[in-house]
């Protein structure tokens, strides 16, 4: 039988409960779950990637069958790679929607990777990693969005 294999696509700058949630159904549905940060040379990153990787390590690791690694290439190129069949994207409401969908279809026409959509809890809904840097560089508690 084939390993289903699951990538959870992100720039994690930084993770946040969201994040989790998505880690935490992945995790119960498929055989290994690749959590990858994906660098954006265009994006400014509060996180540097060292950083990133290290905070990502530390909340996945009671999963035993989550992984986390870094790319800059394709979210599907590196999907393909991997040997994943899905990508796994949260959507938190339907703003998110078009944009997701659009990425959907690019990454299937790609290299046949399937995306699944796990819709955010309600309360989980106004989390971003935008609004976790605004509240740190604020100088404001963050505590409660992240992990």
């Amino acid at each position: 039988m084939m390993e289903k294999i699951a990538l959870i696509p992100g720039t994690f700058d930084p993770i946040t409960v969201g994040h989790m949630e998505l880690v935490r159904v992945a995790a119960g549905l498929f055989d290994r779950v690749i959590v990858c940060i994906f660098v954006n040379p265009e994006k400014k990153h509060l996180f540097d990637e060292e950083t990133r990787l290290s905070l990502l390590r530390d909340a996945v690791r009671e999963y035993s069958n989550v992984t986390v690694d870094i790319d800059h290439g394709y979210t599907a190129d590196y999907a393909k790679k991997v040997g994943a069949s899905y990508l796994i994207r949260g959507i938190r409401d339907e703003k998110d929607t078009p944009y997701e969908m659009k990425m959907a279809e690019f990454n299937r026409e790609r290299t046949g990777v399937q995306t699944l959509f796990i819709p955010a809890p309600e309360a989980l809904a106004g989390v971003s990693s935008t609004l976790v840097r605004e509240k740190l560089k604020n100088s404001e508690d963050a505590s409660a969005l992240r992990p």
